[in-house]
Parts: C-alpha cells; sequence; structure tokens
C-alpha cells in the first residue's frame, strides 16, 4: 500500500487523537500507522508536509497527559503588532492577526482543558472562546471577574456553546459545585470585592485542579498572560505578530524593569510561519 501523504487536515485529527495519549502509535484512517508517540517525544511513520509537521512540533507537546501529582500545565497566548502592541490606545483589538492567526488560536482552545480571560478582555471583546473554526471540542471557559464587571449579556454567559466559570470575589471552599453542562457557576475564590490586589495565579490554578481542569489556556489579555509569566506559571507562550506597526497602544507585556540583559527570560524559541502571522512558539519547562 502507498504511503499517505499527510497534510494539515490529517495531521489535525491525528493531534487530536493524541489528546491525553502516550506510548501508543495513531494511525491514518485507513490503517497505517502515522505517528509513534514515546513519552515525551514523538516520531512521524508518514511522509508530511512541512505545515503538518509544524502541526505535530507546536501541539503534541500540549496533547501530553498529566500524571497524578504532576503539576498543571499552562500555555499563554498573545497577539501583537510589530511594536509589541495588542490594542490602541483606546483599546481596539479586533483583529491585529490574521486568518491564520485566527484559526491557530482555536487549535489552541481544542487541546485545553479550559481558557482563561481576564475580565478587560472579555468585556472588551465580547468572545466566545470556542472552537468554531477547527475540529475538536469546546473548552470549559473561565473568566477573572472578581467584581463582575462583564455583562451577563455577554457570549460567555448566554450562547450556550461551552460551560463557563465565574471566578468572583469571596472566599473558596473547594467542592462548592460541578462544572454544568453548558450553563455557567460562579465560584467565589477572589477575596475582597475592594481588593486593589492582583489576582494570585497560583490561586486560578488551583480552583481549576479542583474542576479537574489540568492543561490550561491562558489567552488574554496582557496583563492576565504576564501576571502568569511573571510567577513563573507558563510552560510555553505562544506569541503571534501580525505585520502591523499601532504605534502608541496597549503593550503586550507588562513585567518587572530589569537593568541587566542577564536577567532577561530566554526561553527556548522556534519561530513558525503561520502565513498571516509569525509564531514565536516559547518554552518556558525545565
Amino acid at each position: 500500500m502507498a504511503e499517505q501523504h499527510l497534510d494539515t487536515d490529517l495531521a489535525w485529527q491525528l493531534v487530536l487523537d493524541a489528546v491525553n495519549r502516550s506510548n501508543v502509535t495513531l494511525p491514518l484512517p485507513g490503517g497505517e500507522p502515522a505517528i509513534k508517540l514515546n513519552g515525551r517525544g514523538w516520531q512521524l511513520l508518514n511522509d508530511a508536509t512541512r505545515d503538518a509537521r509544524d502541526l505535530f512540533e507546536l501541539f503534541l507537546p500540549l496533547c501530553r497527559p498529566i500524571s497524578e501529582g504532576e503539576s498543571p500545565r499552562v500555555i499563554g497566548q498573545l497577539g501583537q503588532s510589530l511594536d509589541g502592541r495588542i490594542a490602541t490606545v483606546t483599546g481596539c483589538s479586533r483583529f491585529i492577526n490574521g486568518d491564520d492567526g485566527i484559526t491557530h488560536l482555536h487549535r489552541i482552545r481544542a487541546v485545553s482543558d479550559a481558557v482563561v480571560v481576564g475580565a478587560g478582555t472579555a468585556v472588551a471583546d465580547n468572545p466566545r472562546l470556542t472552537v468554531r473554526r477547527v475540529a475538536g471540542r469546546n473548552p470549559v471557559r473561565v473568566v477573572i471577574d472578581r467584581r463582575r464587571r462583564v455583562p451577563d449579556s455577554h457570549h460567555l454567559f448566554t450562547d450556550g456553546q461551552a460551560p463557563t466559570l465565574r471566578l468572583v470575589a469571596g472566599d473558596y471552599r473547594k467542592g462548592a459545585g460541578e462544572i454544568p453542562v453548558k450553563g455557567v457557576l460562579e465560584i467565589p475564590c477572589l477575596g475582597d470585592t475592594d481588593s486593589n490586589q492582583p489576582v494570585d495565579p497560583r490561586l486560578i490554578l488551583e480552583v481549576l485542579n479542583d474542576f479537574g481542569l489540568r492543561k490550561v489556556f491562558v489567552e488574554g489579555g496582557g496583563l492576565t498572560v504576564s501576571g502568569f509569566l511573571k510567577a513563573r506559571l507558563l510552560d510555553r507562550l505562544h506569541v503571534m505578530v501580525a505585520p502591523m506597526i499601532i504605534g502608541s497602544g496597549r503593550p503586550a507585556f507588562s513585567l518587572p524593569e530589569i537593568d541587566l540583559l542577564d536577567d532577561a527570560l530566554r526561553p527556548r524559541a522556534k519561530l513558525v510561519n503561520l502565513g498571516s502571522d509569525m509564531l514565536f512558539d516559547l518554552d518556558f519547562s525545565d
């Protein structure tokens, strides 16, 4: 039987088949072996296009199962202009990234247990946080909304496309509820309503872990992603750079100042051409 050439459609189906699986050989639809998963690595057993190989390299690390007692796996994402802006001074950000970048975003959602956004992003963008552009399942949607700033009329609370956890002010009680099938569950856990202290990202992961959500995608905005990065909780960060110069605007990263370049973060990096955008795949894992 002739080898079946792996294109992006076949590669994406194999990625979905690889979610939470290890030490197995995944076949093509006709039964021919296509890819072998070996612990933390993988081996391609069939010819594939460059784009298909890129899909494997980007997403198979996100598919690996998490062992009992292992820390949650957290990936962040920022979409920015060439000059490092994620929005204009007025907050306009739809859409900095192009069509291919948005598809990539939906693919990350499809291999994650939960997708997290801050209240500012939810208010400004009214996102759906679903996988409308690709095959796969919708993740649990999580909005960090201490003061209930996000309007109840927004998609996250009304469209019924996926369950939504709304993290609000209050004291956290473990076992206070179950994830709804497609509805909304408010979880008091973010302390005092009037507090000006940033939300502790470790608390977010603790709450999500209690609900069995261990593959966490921090989608935005810049302050939320920067908070997880500052706390050294990101295993990976995907920075999508659009061929656009905004000028003055909101910066992608909000991190403490450093005096020496020796103190700069230097993750392992891979550059991938998505088509409409260039992707920096940054690996912060040990």
